[in-house]
Formats: C-alpha cells, structure tokens, sequence
C-alpha cells in the first residue's frame, strides 16, 4: 500500500469524516478485495453513494424537513452561490450542526465530495420534472464503447438536447441552473458505472468545474456562463492551468449563452491552448 496516496485518496472523497472514512475502508478491505489504491478509493466511493445508512438517511431527513436549509445546500451546491460564513444565522446553525457543511476560507462548503455526490442525486430525483434525461432520448450504450465514456460525444449529445428545450420561457432557468441541467442529462448516462463531483471555484462563482470518474479514466469539464469573447479567452488558460495541476492532457469546456438567439454563438469543436486539448462547446 502507498499510504500516502492512500490517505490524500481518502481526505480527497470525505475531507476526514469519521463515518465515511471508516466505510470506505471497510468496503476495500471486505468488498473490492483489500485494492488499496487510488483506484480502489474510486470504486469504493461508487458502491457507498447507492446504498442506504442512517447517515446518509439523517442527512435526506433533515433537508427534507427544514425547507430553508434545502435551499440554502441547494444554492450552495446546485447554483454555486457563495455564501460567507457567519454563526448566529439559524439556517447556518442548522446545516453546520448537521455536519452538511463546512467554513472553507470563510465560504460556506459541502462537507465533503461524496456529501456532493447523494445531495445533488437527492435533488434530482426531488426535482423529476426537471429531470432532462426523459426528453433527450440518449443512452449510455449511446456514449460508452468497449467500457470507455466518450465525452465529446455526450456534450454535443446535450449541445443538442439543450437546444431542442430551450426557450426564451426557460432563459431564467437555465442561466439559475444550467449546471443541474447537465448533470441531470449526465447522471442516467453514468448509470452507476461512474460517478461525479464538484471542484468548487471559490475565487470565481461563475466557474464550476465537474470531475467525472469512469472506469480508470478521468473527464475535467468546466462549466462557464458566456461573458463575452475575451473572458472565453481567459477561460481557456484557466482550464488549460487546472489540467497542468491535474496532470491531465484533455479537458472540456461546457459554455452556456444566454443572449437572443440572433446574437448566439454555437460551437462544438477542439482547440489546443498551451499544449492542452480542449473540448469547447458553447450551447
């Protein structure tokens, strides 16, 4: 066992959370054949996030009983509205006693990345009308080959999808929520064979980067709101910058533009900045 890298895996999916740490251990050592590694982590996590334990029934509890604390995770989580840390608030209280969230540089986080995973796939199956993956008609046989996810092929999947359902009627929506949208459409696709989570830019609340794990490969897509051509410009050096640390070669850009559709641009093509390839697709 590389213990350090065992250990910087384990904080990676549950920031040290007593419970989960000790479960995800428990399903190495008596369900994955005793994989201690990275990748063992990674499907440990995709087996604990469909079952069911008190913990995590607590924590559907307590959002479903208290209406202001699940909109104050579902801003948090689903919209990426920053919010500053502040005791005192009940609503806040309530989700730091909880343990739902944490003070994360005086920004108020999930606790944790698998806290992310069940809470996001709680609200979708809270919120089914929204659900974009009964109107899309894509399956995953449609984007997996030989065990592989193709990505590129997903996101002009949903370039498509997204255009066929968007309105000037559903505009204010989908610029609230254009993130649930995508991941709504993602989720069906994964199909328990992979699973996501959220890189929280907590210096920009208009970027949200999406990890998405699928057999031994790894998908970084950032998420942005169309603010003109020369923050698209910028964006690209910020994913391009975020692949280095990750020491990946590809990544994607999902770009959502709100303006009247005379103005839009759509784009669906590959672009190489700073010897990194991405994906750009502006929906």
């Amino acid at each position: 066992m590389d213990i350090d890298e065992v250990s910087e895996e384990l904080h990676k999916y549950t920031s040290g959370y007593p419970f989960l740490v000790s479960r995800l251990c428990q399903c190495i050592d008596e369900e994955l054949e005793k994989n201690w590694t990275a990748a063992g982590i990674q499907d440990a996590v995709k087996k604990i996030t469909l079952e069911k334990n008190t913990l995590f029934d607590d924590l559907y509890k307590n959002l479903e009983n208290n209406e202001d604390l699940y909109k104050f995770i579902y801003d948090i989580l689903i919209i990426g509205r920053q919010r500053a840390f502040s005791q005192g608030n009940p609503t806040i209280d309530a989700a730091l006693m909880y343990g739902i969230i944490k003070n994360e540089n005086e920004k108020m986080t999930v606790y944790n990345k698998i806290f992310e995973i069940i809470v996001c796939d709680y609200f979708i199956s809270k919120d089914e009308d929204k659900q974009s993956d009964k109107a899309a008609g894509v399956l995953q046989s449609d984007v997996v080959r030989n065990s592989r996810f193709d990505m590129e092929l997903c996101l002009r999947k949903f370039a498509e999808h997204y255009a066929d359902i968007y309105t000037e009627k559903t505009a204010a929506f989908a610029e609230r929520e254009g993130k649930f949208l995508f991941i709504t459409y993602l989720k069906p696709l994964l199909n328990g064979q992979g699973f996501y989570h959220f890189e929280s830019q907590l210096s920009d609340e208009r970027r949200m980067d999406i990890v998405v794990d699928f057999g031994r490969e790894q998908f970084i897509i950032e998420l942005k709101i169309w603010r003109g051509e020369k923050e698209h410009t910028e964006a690209y050096e910020q994913l391009a910058g975020y692949l280095e640390a990750k020491k990946a070669g590809t990544g994607y850009l999902l770009t959502f533009d709100f303006r009247k559709d005379a103005n839009k641009e759509r784009k669906a093509e590959w672009v190489e900045i700073s010897g990194k390839k991405i994906f750009d697709v502006i929906v």
